[in-house]
């Protein structure tokens, strides 16, 4: 049986493909339970210090498969979407939403869960809720307006626009766009150049950001000082090996 969602790894990054290509990868239980199986396996893997997630085929998603809600979807638990996602959001490894074609509503609430998105220049964003008379509940209403800020949240999620790769990263959605030709050459690299820093610190920078996130300056200020990790086991070996000396 094809999975749902491929797990491929190599040099210490962990990729996650949605596989419903001939669906153009839409959403369904199904797809996050698998998702859910990985993300609970990469909780406790040393040996991944990267993860991406990305689509197969001609995009990312195009979103929550309308036929399963239609039909209704046998959910395990009332917000078990949205549970799914805060735990790939606390994962202690950076996570990279790598996103080309299309990325909706779903999709994009998914995307949102990940440390930041990397676009390619073919990529297009929506949230269309409001279309179908529908209301979020995987987060878009919380991590939306943490991303673009709050009245072009509501921009989006009133008019149900698609916006374009260049769009997104002008309002701050995406981190920035690839020409599509060079999209899996530029993440791959990106991955290589987190996976060479320090997961001690990707770790102990990913629970300093999200405690800290919206906190007023002094506490957070406070939480940095009082609940600082002090340094890592490869902090020797780092500066001996960039200085040439070694104790």
């Amino acid at each position: 049986m094809t999975a749902l969602v491929e797990r491929t790894d190599s040099n210490g990054v962990a990729t996650l493909t949605i596989n419903r290509p001939d669906k153009l990868n839409a959403l369904t239980v199904g797809v996050f339970r698998e998702l859910r199986a990985h993300v609970e396996a990469l909780r406790t893997d040393s040996s991944s210090g990267c993860v991406v997630l990305r689509g197969a085929g001609k995009c990312f998603s195009a979103g929550h498969d309308l036929a399963d809600i239609a039909t209704g979807e046998a959910v395990p638990s009332r917000g078990w979407h949205s549970e799914t996602l805060r735990m790939m959001e606390k994962l202690p490894q950076p996570v990279i939403a790598a996103v080309h074609g299309h990325c909706y509503t779903g999709a994009l609430e998914v995307a949102l869960a990940c440390d930041f998105i990397v676009a390619a220049d073919n990529a297009r964003f929506g949230d269309t809720h409001s279309k179908w008379a529908l209301t979020p509940i995987w987060g878009m209403s919380q991590r939306l307006p943490r991303r673009v800020g709050i009245a072009t949240a509501k921009r989006l999620m009133f008019t149900a626009d698609m916006i374009s790769a260049d769009e997104a990263v002008r309002i701050g959605l995406a981190e920035y766009s690839v020409p599509v030709a060079d999209f899996d050459a530029e993440v791959a690299a990106l991955a290589a150049r987190i996976t060479a820093n320090s997961g001690f610190s990707h770790r102990a920078n990913k629970r300093l950001l999200d405690t800290t996130d919206s906190m007023h300056l002094d506490g957070g200020l406070q939480w940095e000082v009082m609940e600082c990790e002090g340094h890592g086991p490869d902090m020797h070996d780092r500066i001996a090996a960039f200085t040439g000396k070694r104790g």
